[in-house]
């Protein structure tokens, strides 16, 4: 799994194999276990890279920095001046999950079990952003601890935002469940037009979402910074925790995403700091302003944990 273009880098340890892509927007090109159930011993985590399409789309998982998902409007204010934004994907009317996902990283090795990916971005495509950001994995016994690092270099305080875009793989019966208080509802694009604590039905993260159905393409609000991601035919969930959630501010400050597309082999569940347009939401819920200098920080801790096979 590797191309001249973009070779992976590889992490070995603790019985899980880490693939990494530097040049490719500093995404993941596969996490897997050793696992009995899988053909060649390894089973994905994640939907691996095929290993040569130059779309970061196809990788397994890429950060979305300095802000994810869509942005509406053309840009945003903020104190009094307008940032114009530009769209930044083919059939995408509007720029989506930030500008790191589009640049080559730096890579290093700190430790042994360890991998980490750099970036500084200076207004790359005409945004206003001026950064530095930093991706940490760690292999642990059991799982991998995730970390990315957001520090605003430039000398106007602008709206910071952090997340992750992991595609899943499903079986039949996978499914992923999540504490959550509401879901933002979306009108013929992805964007929110309202938001409710009555789930369509089948929407509902509390009881359990299936990863196959009809298409979800919406944020949760009020996350409870944990999840499991379960796949029964494996006798394997995977459990998501947040290390700093109360002290960055608990429910009221986490937010997560489902993307369900109706056909394909994998779906996601996306650990976000802010919904989908927050830009334009009431309250600018999840942004947070940083001035030169200052950072935030998205950690998340992910478990293995055995599963009763049905």
């Amino acid at each position: 799994m590797s191309t001249p273009a973009h070779p992976v880098v590889w992490l070995h340890h603790a019985g899980q194999h880490l693939g990494l892509v530097p040049t490719l927007g500093g995404g993941m090109a596969a996490w897997q276990v050793d696992h009995p159930s899988a053909p060649q011993g390894r089973l994905d985590l994640l939907r691996p890279w095929d290993g040569h399409t130059p779309d970061q789309n196809s990788l397994a998982s890429f950060a979305m920095v300095p802000w994810s998902n869509r942005i509406s409007g053309g840009g945003f204010e903020q104190d009094g001046r307008f940032h114009p934004m530009q769209p930044n994907r083919a059939g995408e009317p509007y720029p989506i999950h930030g500008d790191g996902w589009l640049q080559p990283w730096t890579l290093s090795q700190p430790a042994p079990d360890t991998l980490e990916m750099s970036l500084r971005s200076r207004g790359f495509q005409g945004n206003p952003y001026d950064y530095e950001a930093v991706q940490t994995f760690r292999l642990v016994q059991g799982g991998l601890d995730q970390e990315v690092r957001l520090s605003n270099l430039g000398a106007q305080p602008l709206p910071h935002g952090i997340g992750l875009h992991p595609w899943f793989p499903r079986t039949p019966r996978t499914r992923v469940t999540a504490p959550v208080q509401g879901v933002w509802l979306s009108g013929k694009d992805p964007l929110p037009v309202g938001h409710t604590t009555q789930y369509p039905d089948g929407w509902d993260l509390n009881q359990g979402v299936l990863a196959h159905g009809d298409l979800i393409d919406n944020g949760y609000s009020g996350w409870g910074g944990q999840a499991r991601i379960e796949w029964p035919e494996h006798g394997l969930a995977l459990d998501v925790h947040m290390p700093d959630f109360e002290q960055d501010g608990g429910a009221a400050q986490h937010f997560c995403l489902i993307y369900r597309p109706p056909q394909g082999p994998a779906f996601c569940f996306e650990p976000i700091t802010q919904p989908i347009d927050a830009f334009h939401l009431p309250g600018r819920p999840g942004l947070r302003v940083l001035g030169q200098g200052e950072s935030m920080t998205l950690r998340v801790c992910w478990r293995l944990a055995p599963l009763a096979q049905a």
